[in-house]
């Protein structure tokens, strides 16, 4: 096991290679000087330019502007904007709260995703397992930024109206705890709850057709232990891999969610960065995602083991 988690960890290098390096290429392509964007509509000093333009390595080509900042990244480095602050410690103040709001997202794409195609298996071909599925298609085909605004106006004025002007899932920043990632969350997993339902369904389906499933049955075991220590287990893996993916995923998509609902995660400071032509700082927090991906896969593979003792990792 340890091998394998080594020899996992040295084959993700060239994956953060290739990735970071594409992010800045096509970062560092957009058109406009990000220097003179720090002087807003005025002409900047032209030696202050240059000297800026000097300490971060503008002048230089792009593949030696990337070799210092992967050199920096090997060492704990993710560089300095423009205004000379650490990307680091812009990330660790909004870190956490994207962090939150992507394991809110996720423990409810779990709930209602597995939930949701447990009940339609079992219900096959009935009028469940038929309004079940055309729930997800219409969860796929409403974009996330309609769900979200459609939420805020029935939890958060049609709500509050009916129960007299008393607030019960915020719908706007985090100050209220955990409670403000429930509604923001949903609409951040809304779609892969959808997938996540999808997936179950098939993938319960075809366990509960297989052979080991009928010995079971024809040997009088009771169809709860059938179905949850036998099919269920079998089942979850694909769902394991695609719940790990997907951590990965909601992270990164966080940016529509997190304006929408004025959460002050990772998401939002990349969209003020982008707009701001704060290059380090993009190319820092997709590089922190990346990592964050590789590491979700990576545990997802050791879970494996875990769900089917077959599995090995030599």
């Amino acid at each position: 096991m340890g091998r394998y988690v080594i020899r996992r960890l040295i084959q993700a290098i060239p994956v953060l290679l290739g990735a970071t390096l594409l992010i800045f290429a096509v970062v560092f392509a957009l058109p406009g000087d990000p220097i003179a964007a720090l002087a807003g509509e005025k002409r900047g000093n032209p030696v202050v330019v240059a000297l800026l333009r000097e300490q971060y390595h503008l002048n230089d080509p792009l593949i030696v502007q990337y070799g210092y900042y992967i050199s920096g990244v090997f060492q704990g480095n993710l560089g300095r904007t423009y205004a000379n602050v650490e990307v680091s410690q812009i990330i660790a103040a909004k870190f956490q709260v994207t962090v939150n709001l992507a394991i809110t997202a996720l423990v409810l794409e779990a709930i209602f995703g597995v939930g949701l195609g447990l009940w339609a298996a079992l219900r096959r071909g009935k009028a469940t397992d038929s309004m079940i599925l055309a729930s997800t298609l219409i969860l796929v085909s409403v974009p996330t930024l309609v769900t979200g605004f459609v939420l805020q106006l029935l939890l958060g004025v049609q709500l509050r109206r009916w129960t007299g002007g008393v607030e019960i899932f915020p719908i706007a920043g985090v100050s209220d705890g955990w409670i403000s990632y429930v509604v923001p969350g949903f609409v951040l997993a809304g779609t892969s709850i959808a997938y996540l339902t999808r997936l179950t369904r098939t993938s319960l389906v075809e366990n509960l057709r297989a052979d080991y499933v009928r010995t079971a049955v024809a040997k009088g075991m009771p169809r709860r232990r059938v179905v949850g220590r036998h099919a269920l287990r079998n089942a979850l893996i694909p769902l394991i891999t695609f719940l790990g993916a997907d951590l990965g995923t909601l992270m990164g998509g966080a940016v529509i969610t997190e304006s929408i609902f004025n959460i002050p995660g990772i998401g939002q400071e990349l969209f003020r960065s982008v707009h701001e032509r704060q290059q380090p700082v993009v190319v820092g927090i997709v590089t922190i995602l990346v990592l964050v991906y590789i590491l979700a896969n990576l545990v997802v593979d050791l879970l494996y083991a875990v769900l089917d003792p077959r599995i090995r990792y030599e």
